[in-house]
């Protein structure tokens, strides 16, 4: 009985990006999209389902689709100021007291 050869897993590769918020609210909505026709789909799935669909364009459609992409700065975000209204009040620190015998 010949043995059954299992294919071998591919290797995973853990990334992060930035990536403006109007796209990233589309995959949300691409995500809702799908689970409402009855199949969910994670935010990887969808980048990886974008990378298959351009690697099948044309050198010239690749290109047009490229430049509909506004480049933009790498790198982290600088963090957004808090509005005065939206912080949370900041800790009382306790006073520490020392006990009298």
């Amino acid at each position: 009985m010949p043995q059954e050869v299992k294919p071998k897993k591919a290797k995973l590769v853990r990334d992060s990006f930035t990536i403006p918020k109007e796209e990233y609210a589309a995959i949300e909505v691409l995500k809702q999209r799908l689970t409402q026709q009855g199949t969910p789909a994670k935010k990887s799935e969808l980048l990886r389902a974008g990378l298959v669909l351009l690697a099948g364009l044309s050198e010239g459609a690749l290109a047009k689709a490229m430049q509909a992409i506004p480049s933009i700065k790498t790198g982290r975000p600088k963090a957004e100021p808090v509005e005065a209204a939206d912080s949370k009040p900041a800790k009382a620190s306790k006073a520490r007291t020392t006990k009298k015998d």
